[in-house]
């Protein structure tokens, strides 16, 4: 490993890194699955989101190239990384499921809502009940929940429902996340929706070295973040001989792969649309390197869906698309008032997002100040 004093990495330096690693600095060719593998999951609690960041990372995306791959059983959704539901490939849901599963139970029996409904469940016969429930047919949150409960009725059976979604590899199935169509989210076991995977079994290890690939130099605390899990320093501590330090502008160690090459500081970073709860988000302890703390607090609002916009790299406001009778209109708040070009290169490149999102119809496109 390279000596922790040879670099420094400004804060410029690592949010074209992350770009680059999150496909953002310039549009990738890569297919839709492979793009999910790249990145190591896209956040997807918002059925219509990993679309949109599709949209935003590759070269002429279409909603029928992840429609397929859904449809195909290449993808699924799932909780994985903090508990969030994730768009990941088959493999990966398979592979990332068992190294997160402390998240998941932590925020199962930690969880202030259904906490203490499954306090002291017996988790081996109810889990088994819910595999046999589910092995007959597919299964809505409230659907399962009501049928464990009559079996267990001193459990209330929403707490039932979400720990059998964490507990056991629930995926949603289709339609649940197709592009335009809407309907109740119904569960299978991946194993039995999927079918066994191929022998994909990863480590601790292999796990940071992929957000490493996905995400760029990261502190130890960054990589507990994106993942939920704790005690990881011990895990870098075997990974050490093959990733390079450097130090960031607060003095702390940042690790990447060693063959990582990082991209010029002043690469020209596009304007782009995320969607909510977008991969950048919640990648880092630390999101200096996306967002001023200014702005920051502006964005972390109480309640309020994130939708962020990048202008040369950062966050600079949010976005929201209002649909009316006529048109299309897309809402920019941002945190500052722009230059005139900048403002130039977001109502072009909003108005491509339009034309993706909302195709046949009059758009608008209007800026203001966020609030």
């Amino acid at each position: 490993m390279t000596s922790e004093s040879t670099m420094r990495l400004d804060r410029r330096s690592l949010n074209r890194a992350t770009l680059e690693r999150q496909l953002l600095l310039c549009r990738s060719s890569l297919p839709a699955v492979d793009a999910v593998s790249r990145l190591a999951g896209i956040q997807a609690q918002i059925p219509n989101a990993p679309y949109v960041g599709l949209w935003s990372r590759l070269t002429g995306f279409k909603p029928d190239d992840l429609v397929q791959p859904l449809l195909r059983k290449q993808v699924v959704r799932i909780a994985l990384m903090r508990s969030t539901v994730h768009l990941v490939t088959a493999k990966d849901a398979a592979a990332l499921r068992p190294l997160v599963q402390p998240a998941l139970d932590r925020d199962l029996f930690k969880n202030g809502t259904y906490g203490p409904g499954v306090s002291g469940l017996p988790v081996a016969e109810t889990t088994a009940c819910a595999r046999k429930l589910l092995a007959d047919q597919p299964l809505t949150a409230q659907e399962l929940g009501q049928l464990l409960h009559e079996r267990w009725p001193d459990r209330p059976a929403e707490a039932l429902a979400y720990a059998m979604r964490n507990l056991l590899p629930l995926v949603q199935l289709p339609p649940r996340g197709i592009w335009g169509v809407g309907g109740l989210t119904r569960y299978a076991v991946a194993d039995d929706w999927l079918g066994r995977q191929e022998s994909v079994a990863l480590t601790l290890e292999d796990m940071v070295l992929r957000y490493l690939a996905a995400f760029g130099p990261a502190t130890v605390q960054d990589m507990q973040m994106w993942s939920g899990l704790s005690r990881l320093g011990s895990v870098v501590e075997r990974l050490k001989p093959r990733l390079r330090a450097y130090r960031d502008e607060a003095g702390r160690t940042l690790y990447d792969l060693e063959e990582a090459v990082l991209p010029p500081v002043d690469a020209p970073a596009p304007p782009r649309f995320l969607p909510e709860y977008d991969n950048l988000l919640f990648g880092f302890a630390d999101r200096s390197r996306i967002v001023r703390e200014d702005d920051r607090k502006l964005l972390f609002r109480r309640n309020v869906v994130i939708r962020p916009v990048l202008s040369d790299g950062f966050i600079c406001g949010t976005w929201k698309v209002i649909r009316k009778r006529s048109a299309a209109a897309l809402m920019i708040a941002t945190f500052e008032k722009l230059p005139a070009a900048k403002r130039e290169e977001l109502a072009a490149e909003g108005e491509s997002l339009l034309r993706f999102a909302a195709e046949n119809t009059r758009y608008e496109i209007s800026f203001e100040m966020a609030e």
